[in-house]
């Protein structure tokens, strides 16, 4: 099992999303949004290899892979480490992720 180490930008993301969620929806979605979000991780810490690479193809950024968090439009994007799972980003699926994660290579 590989832990999933959260960079600062995909702990700003979650924050965002929960945050966002909270705003559009009450307090309760918002809390289901950030659990939803994390618990989305656990497959992907217990398999990496789940994660699908055709995003990161897309955008040109090799080894990346993605995940999406069940019940919200969102996707995890990582890179499997040797010990730990390096999560870059949590971004809507409705956003413009090419170019976010283009900006941000």
């Amino acid at each position: 099992m590989k832990r999933a180490r959260l960079r600062p930008r995909a702990e700003q993301d979650l924050v965002d999303a929960a945050r966002y969620y909270a705003n559009e929806g009450g307090e309760s979605l918002g809390g289901r949004a950030f659990d939803a979000a994390l618990a989305a991780l656990e497959p992907i810490e217990r398999m990496p290899t789940l994660g699908s690479l055709r995003l990161g193809q897309v955008c040109d950024i090799p080894e990346l892979r993605s995940w999406g968090v069940s019940g919200f439009p969102l996707r995890w994007f990582y890179f499997e480490r040797e010990d730990h799972l390096d999560v870059v980003r949590l971004l809507g699926e409705r956003q413009d992720i090419a170019a976010i994660l283009g900006r941000d290579a």
